[in-house]
């Protein structure tokens, strides 16, 4: 396997109006810390250190397909290695025209969007990524955004108003990020040099890969080395467990690992896709899949989260292997030049333990879309309705001929096991049989054969197994139509 071009001991980006370059960087560095300890930018806040609260809310901008895109982060859980060859925005730097304040700080406070102004640079940062993508925006685009940030004096109501009122203000297109993009685009360019980077030695090594074969080549050496792409578990093993992570191998920045490609009915997805670039593309193909994907923690989280990154690691609580495998997805492993293809469901073995081969890491997954006349849904049960951890989650794939007799049938569940797993008892009882109520009322007691839940601080057992067999009810009330509603949205409960 070829090695790099080139090497280099130094991460590069810019930090709002100047350009950086950092020897002197650990694995486990977040932006955050650096941000406040390193250059004094405390405009920045530490709220929870989890990517719950989004008062450490930045900007990150990046090259991608040809143009440049600004996207809300967690400072709190992003390494600062991933800001290679990115452009790092603060508060700090948002001014308006002569001396003014920002149009998105000004409505904020003609809006009385602050109190007692902690959570306000966050708003602040989430509002002006909405706002640059959607100068004037709907209340569910308003409220889509700001599922990240977590405000304890306004109600939320304020700054709701400020957000539709910005664009009154001034325009996005002359803002400071629109009118350098020019000079930004060209400042990125001049640091993407496809080069390898390592910096440090033992338990201070991390790696930035020049390429996808490079890594591979990477991970034959280094073939214990940790994985990490949108950091957003990883960031909590260091700031809430401490836990040592090097040799750290960052992959975020590989575009070969964020392709989507669509062929013979098969979505491909690289693992480098964030929740954010999947999103449109699943939904219009899968449309059950969009308002899954809008309540994966919040838009921050959704930003730097990867699909890959939720399969490989395997938690029994990660949002898309459920669904992935209830549509019978695959997933493509590397190791060096050699790969396999295997079916979703069998890469997950028990709690913690993955078919994953020493120096082997997951390239992409393969979803088939379904046909006209499949039926598929799934859903995502939590203490609150956004921005929070499943408690149990349910995927339904059901085919039926003309007779309405169920030929093919696929139920996946997590948080209902140690792994995502399928409920394979209550399959083979409806297979066969009518797509009716009384089918599945039959099937149900067969949960208790397919699965063990287990209680927790989410959940108790006995909650996970009413809610598991209650969801393939309403998969079914959803599937054959009900004068009653299914969901109730806020503006209908009101």
């Amino acid at each position: 396997m070829a090695k790099p071009v080139k090497t280099r001991s130094t991460i590069r980006f810019l930090l709002n109006d100047e350009t950086v370059e950092l020897a002197d960087v650990r694995p486990h560095d977040t932006v955050l810390d650096w941000l406040r300890l390193n250059r004094r930018l405390v405009g920045t806040k530490e709220g929870c250190a989890e990517g719950d609260c989004g008062a450490c809310t930045v900007l990150v901008g990046r090259l991608r397909d040809g143009g440049l895109v600004y996207e809300s982060v967690n400072a709190c859980i992003r390494f600062l290695a991933t800001l290679d060859g990115c452009h790092l925005v603060t508060v700090e730097h948002l001014r308006g025209h002569n001396g003014r304040l920002h149009p998105v700080q000004q409505a904020m406070v003609d809006f009385h969007g602050s109190q007692c102004g902690f959570c306000t640079p966050g708003f602040v940062m989430s509002l002006y990524a909405l706002w640059m993508r959607e100068p004037w925006p709907s209340d569910a685009d308003i409220e889509r955004a700001l599922q990240g940030n977590l405000c304890r004096c306004t109600g939320y109501d304020a700054i709701a108003k400020a957000a539709k009122q910005i664009s009154t203000y001034g325009v996005a297109a002359d803002c400071e990020l629109a009118a350098e993009r020019g000079r930004t685009v060209d400042a990125l360019l001049e640091l993407r040099d496809g080069a390898r980077v390592e910096i440090g030695e033992g338990k201070q090594r991390l790696i930035l890969p020049g390429s996808v074969n490079d890594l591979a080549a990477i991970l034959e050496e280094e073939p214990n080395a940790r994985i990490v792409a949108g950091s957003t578990d990883v960031g909590l093993w260091v700031t809430k467990f401490m836990r040592d992570i090097a040799p750290a191998v960052f992959i975020g920045h590989l575009d070969r690992l964020k392709g989507i490609s669509e062929k013979d009915g098969v979505l491909t997805i690289g693992a480098g896709v964030t929740y954010t670039e999947a999103r449109d593309a699943l939904a219009a193909r899968i449309p059950a899949l969009g308002p899954l994907i809008d309540r994966i923690g919040g838009e921050q989280v959704r930003n730097m989260g990867t699909i890959g990154g939720n399969i490989a690691n395997g938690s029994p609580i990660g949002d898309t292997p459920p669904p992935l495998i209830a549509l019978g997805a695959t997933l493509t492993l590397r190791k060096g030049d050699e790969r396999r293809t295997i079916p979703l469901e069998e890469f997950f073995i028990a709690y913690g333990k993955q078919d994953r081969k020493p120096g082997e890491f997951v390239e992409a997954v393969h979803v088939p879309l379904p046909k006209a006349g499949i039926h598929f849904g799934v859903h995502k049960v939590t203490k609150r309705r956004d921005e929070d951890i499943t408690a149990a989650l349910g995927a339904f794939f059901v085919e039926t001929d003309k007779s309405g007799t169920v030929v093919s049938v696929r139920i996946a569940y997590g948080g209902m096991a140690a792994t995502p797993k399928r409920a394979a008892q209550v399959e083979a009882a409806l297979t066969g049989k009518p797509w009716s109520m009384a089918s599945v009322e039959a099937a149900l007691p067969l949960f208790e054969k397919d699965f063990t839940p287990l209680s927790d601080m989410r959940a108790s057992a006995d909650y996970r197994m009413t809610v598991a067999k209650n969801l393939l009810k309403r998969f079914f009330l959803e599937t054959t139509g009900t004068s009653k509603p299914i969901t109730v949205n806020r503006e209908r409960a009101a």
